[in-house]
């Protein structure tokens, strides 16, 4: 049995129709799944009913969905909704995006953002299997005795939550299904995973079946061209958006690197200088770069570090031709 492999496109300034494409491909190539991102362009669940619609097997993830521009109960009835159209097919990957999103373009304040986090999977998870609101334990709002007025294809979907902290992911082991880190060293997996351990034993769960699906950059083509792209993403990350993946790499020994690429990213007649600055050590521990063989082998060998799903970054700004190649690239053998 093959390992599993999943495929995203990144977050803006995508081709719908030609995604569309990439995942029939995906499906007809045996992927595990294929996850939509949500920032602030397309809207995540009609591009999911549209996929779910012209696929047969393959699963169908958000990628992510923020808990505060959706109320609860709405994500409850979406979820449900998308699952049933897709004939089981739908995870639902959560996070908290950040204050700039959620007050900047939502209009909604970002306030208690964990708890925002638990409480969503409460009411999910309580509206899913039958249960009253007002008895799922949240504790932001007050509910009413309110019941999914319809009946679930599935009384549990699967909740990834996208988190980097250390109480974030150990919520993840006490009440979620899945975790989803973004550029974070696979040679740490081990701390993530047991803060996970952690979680799940308050709760008296199984660690061993919390899925770890890290978004992961795989550059299958020439070593400079991908070294040097692998690069250029990195630099995006430390320098453009905030100050989540520099607290991150920071906790991992690369504090000095970030702070003189994120100064030399800010300004726009340095960003090349930037993503030079990306030192070696961090390239190799965030992304995967060589040919697509290779990528292939060095993909497989960092699962023993704690990888159970992980999900391919697809090309940007790409063609179908270039698309379409990393696709059968990069599937499951």
């Amino acid at each position: 049995m093959s390992s599993p492999v999943a495929v995203m496109p990144f977050w803006k300034d995508y081709d719908r129709k030609l995604y569309l494409r990439a995942a029939i491909l995906a499906d007809e190539l045996g992927y595990d799944s294929f996850w939509i991102p949500e920032a602030w362009g397309y809207e995540v669940f009609a591009l999911l009913t549209e996929i779910a619609l012209n696929t047969r097997r393959i699963r169908l993830g958000t990628g992510i969905v923020n808990v505060f521009s959706r109320s609860e109960g709405l994500l409850a009835m979406t979820a449900a909704t998308v699952d049933e159209i897709s004939e089981g097919r739908l995870i639902l990957g959560i996070g908290t995006s950040g204050m700039r999103v959620i007050e900047g373009f939502h209009g909604r304040r970002f306030d208690k953002p964990l708890t925002q986090v638990r409480d969503t999977i409460r009411v999910v998870k309580t509206l899913l299997a039958g249960g009253k609101l007002n008895e799922s334990g949240a504790k932001l709002h007050a509910y009413r005795p309110f019941e999914l007025a319809m009946t679930p294809a599935r009384r549990e979907i699967p909740i990834y939550v996208a988190a980097l902290k250390e109480n974030s992911i150990r919520s993840i082991g006490e009440m979620a299904d899945g975790w989803i880190p973004t550029f974070w060293p696979y040679q740490e997996m081990a701390r993530g995973r047991r803060w996970i351990a952690e979680g799940a034993a308050l709760a008296g769960r199984d660690p061993a079946k919390i899925v770890s699906a890290p978004f992961t950059t795989a550059l299958p083509m020439g070593m400079e061209m991908a070294r040097d792209a692998a690069r250029q993403i990195i630099s995006f990350y430390i320098g453009g958006m905030g100050e989540y993946y520099i607290e991150l790499l920071t906790d991992f020994g690369f504090g000095d690197d970030c702070q003189r690429i994120a100064a030399l990213y800010r300004n726009k007649q340095t960003r090349a200088e930037a993503a030079a600055a990306v030192p070696d050590a961090m390239l190799e521990a965030l992304a995967i770069t060589g040919d697509p063989a290779g990528c292939v082998a060095e993909l497989e060998r960092r699962r023993r570090f704690g990888i159970d799903l992980p999900i391919l970054n697809l090309p940007t700004k790409a063609p179908w031709e270039i698309v379409e190649g990393f696709i059968r690239a990069m599937a499951p053998r």
